[in-house]
């Protein structure tokens, strides 16, 4: 491969332009009329800090990398190593096939298959579609197995208005619970609490500047059309990110340090929390040759 995300797909419409990569299917561009959405990166750099990926069969952290599926202990590689968990699924760094590849949508797979640590074999394609305003993304996940199992899936894109600093953005969520960032802890997120009386109520939009999130938000209320809206805003600009009534979680990490940005925020929407293989919290359940599908977005207003 000539890069570390492989070949690059770009889609276009109107004035807006996405560009998908081969490897891990992820998002790394996404812009209207020149203006970033997204945190890009170049072609030839890994994503940093996960920026863009798709994250499954799990996303966030499995403790310790070990579960239990129908009696059987699991064994998941360490893929953080810091922590000693497994993070953020089986796919990001495979190669991804292209199905369909039109001007203004793309459609990728990926096999899952059974491995140590995942006893059964999935397949997933994955959708980008983009209008003059606008970003739809289409997952499915197949079990192509012989049991049921339980699946996650999350996202990783990290967001802008175009050259605005992060800190002069507004965050609005529509949660009512929390699961706090706990620092150097092995699985690093407290119990679920309510937000209210508490610096994680973002209900009616806080400022960016002097907040420090690691942070999984649920509790999520729908807006008219039925999916969760997190909205970033400045001024009259506004950037909503969309998920569908699966997609119970949003993480947002607001690191300093993200390659040429500095300070960024990513907006992950989830279908389940940290350690949901434990747990079994909001885990989709796919019988043999059953399906999910569900969507999110990202809209420019």
């Amino acid at each position: 491969m000539a890069n570390p995300t492989g070949e690059q797909f770009e889609i276009t419409r109107g004035n807006a332009r996405a560009v998908i990569t081969e490897i891990g299917a992820g998002l790394r561009a996404f812009e209207v009329g020149g203006v970033p959405y997204v945190e890009a990166f170049a072609e030839d750099e890994k994503p940093p800090k996960g920026a863009g990926q798709v994250l499954l069969p799990w996303p966030n952290r499995t403790k310790g990398g070990q579960w239990v599926h129908q009696g059987e202990k699991q064994q998941l590689a360490i893929t953080e190593e810091a922590r000693g968990n497994a993070i953020h699924g089986l796919t990001r760094h495979e190669e991804w096939e292209l199905l369909e590849h039109a001007e203004s949508s793309i459609t990728l797979a990926v096999d899952v298959p059974a491995q140590e640590g995942w006893p059964v074999p999935l397949r997933a394609t994955i959708t980008y579609e983009i209008s003059p305003r606008e970003l739809v993304v289409t997952h499915e996940i197949r079990n192509e197995g012989e049991s049921p199992i339980g699946v996650g899936l999350g996202t990783h894109p990290y967001f802008r208005i175009g050259d605005v600093p992060t800190d002069e953005l507004t965050l609005t969520l529509p949660a009512s619970r929390v699961r706090p960032y706990l620092g150097d802890e092995q699985m690093p997120y407290a119990d679920e609490q309510d937000v209210e009386g508490t610096e994680y109520d973002f209900r009616s939009g806080k400022v960016l500047a002097g907040v420090d999130l690691d942070t999984a938000f649920g509790g999520l209320s729908a807006a008219e059309d039925g999916n969760h809206h997190h909205v970033l805003s400045h001024g009259e600009r506004e950037l909503v990110v969309w998920a569908g009534p699966d997609f119970h979680w949003a993480q947002v990490f607001t690191p300093d340090d993200l390659v040429g940005r500095g300070r960024a925020v990513a907006i992950e929407p989830m279908t389940c929390p940290a350690d949901a293989l434990n747990t079994g919290t909001d885990l989709i359940d796919l019988e043999p040759a059953s399906s999910w599908t569900g969507s999110w977005g990202i809209r420019v207003r």
